[in-house]
């Protein structure tokens, strides 16, 4: 990794906390370009105008993810770009500005909240006689940090080869050399960028293969499971939306949950019991955010089949979040993307998440407002304290085992054995114990449960 790279600071940090030393954090500045028209093209699935993302929930986005690599924010600023410049987006007195104010505020790297062409990028290094970072780089590189699996890792790095095949041209100083032909003949050989080109290009086929490998382990994992029929219920959302503090609460596990911009990448699973017994298994996915580069949707679409494949998708929204409208729609024009229908009757079940932050008005008026267009109400949770949980967990069960009916049971002495299985996947109402031996129950179960209790019963 180079060592002027924001990933090769990073690595200096760690091994000079290793030696004891104190870490040195990066200063940077944090630029965010407010374009025309930003995101009010209209959305390709639905049609409608897109929403348009404030620039201060820009900023303060891009702030977080700075502070996710552990960058130093000495100086931000919202530029408003009336006329993009195609060699550097911005304008030159603009770069003569920030110039100076790196100067005086010794940074020594950009963050350009937007993507910027391998064009812009070198003409605004050489402007700003700094290195720059767009917003694909920036992702990219907590995108690296984050990666905890072999699978993980292979994805990022698959994703940051094809971001810098484009980019080649500024990252490297050597490229106008040329190295010379093979044998006698001689002759003008191949440039020095097109052999790393082509060594980058045999890098990402090598991961590609790995990452197949992969996928098919992937696939039997999931083939297992589908053996030992456990539903599948994925929670996806905004990064930061909570769903780790959610799949915490209800699994019991000890997944990273802090307030940062993906603070968790690898998907975790565990099982779950529900509230009459049925056992489902619950996935915590890495989290959605605008303009997420195609690179990284493209490596990480093994992972983001786990949310194809699963019965049902739990969408997060931080509704505390005055943003979170945009943020769903983001959301779900990358379920989109995957083929994920988000509609009423789907399998998608929106939970808006961090009530606790609302004043009781504020909730009040949010719960009334929801469900309109004849959509289902959002169950309105707070994975802190736990509120809403149950009733999550009740129309989880719902929509994956159907609607609960009342039932009873007459075991005869011979099937007193199903009185424990009847005890743990069924609610038990009221039992009466008969003069033969046997007993009565009446019971309040889902249907699919209700046909495995007739099966038993019948001795299938």
């Amino acid at each position: 990794m180079d060592a002027n790279s924001p990933g090769g600071r990073q690595q200096g940090a760690k091994e000079r906390q290793a030696d004891g030393l104190p870490a040195k954090a990066t200063r940077a500045i944090i630029i965010v370009p407010v374009l025309p028209r930003y995101h009010r093209d209209d959305d390709e699935h639905t049609g409608r105008p897109r929403l348009t993302r404030s620039p201060e929930a820009r900023h303060d986005e891009a702030v977080g993810l700075a502070r996710a690599i552990d960058l130093e924010p000495v100086h931000t600023e919202i530029v408003t770009v009336n006329d993009p410049r195609p060699a550097t987006l911005i304008g030159t007195g603009k770069i003569e500005e920030l110039a100076e104010t790196i100067k005086e505020t010794g940074a020594t790297l950009v963050v350009v909240d937007h993507p910027l062409t391998p064009v812009q990028q070198r003409n605004l290094e050489k402007g700003l006689n700094a290195k720059v970072l767009d917003r694909t780089g920036i992702i990219l590189e907590i995108f690296g940090e984050r990666a905890r699996t072999k699978e993980g890792t292979l994805q990022v790095e698959l994703a940051h080869l094809n971001y810098q095949k484009g980019r080649l041209v500024r990252s490297w100083t050597h490229l106008e050399r040329q190295r010379g032909g093979a044998g006698f003949l001689g002759g003008p050989g191949e440039t020095q960028i097109e052999a790393d080109r082509r060594i980058l290009q045999d890098k990402i086929t090598k991961l590609k293969r790995e990452l197949e490998t992969v996928k098919r382990t992937r696939e039997l994992h999931r083939a297992k499971r589908k053996k030992v029929p456990f539903p599948v219920v994925a929670i996806v959302g905004y990064t930061n939306a909570g769903k780790s503090t959610l799949f915490n609460r209800l699994t019991g596990a000890a997944v990273l949950a802090e307030d940062m911009l993906f603070a968790t990448l690898d998907p975790t699973l565990r099982r779950v019991k529900l509230p009459h017994g049925a056992t489902v298994i619950l996935s915590d996915t890495v989290g959605f955010i605008s303009d997420l580069p195609t690179h990284l949707v493209a490596a990480f679409r093994a992972t983001l089949e786990e949310v194809v494949e699963a019965d049902l998708v739990i969408h997060l929204r931080d509704i505390s979040d005055p943003d979170t409208a945009a943020q769903a729609e983001d959301v779900e024009r990358i379920l989109a993307d995957l083929g994920v229908e988000v509609s009423p009757d789907g399998k998608v079940i929106e939970v808006w998440n961090k009530v606790d932050r609302l004043d009781a008005g504020t909730r009040e008026r949010l719960v009334l407002s929801g469900g309109s267009d004849g959509a289902p109400s959002p169950i309105v949770v707070s994975a802190i304290t736990g509120e809403g949980v149950d009733q999550l967990m009740r129309q989880v069960e719902a929509r994956l085992s159907g609607e609960l009916a009342e039932m009873t049971v007459h075991l005869t002495p011979e099937r007193m054995n199903l009185i424990d299985w009847l005890y743990r996947n069924a609610d038990v109402l009221a039992r009466e114990d008969l003069e033969d031996g046997g007993m009565e129950l009446r019971l309040r179960v889902t249907q699919s449960m209700r046909d495995e209790v007739e099966e038993r019963l019948s001795g299938r």
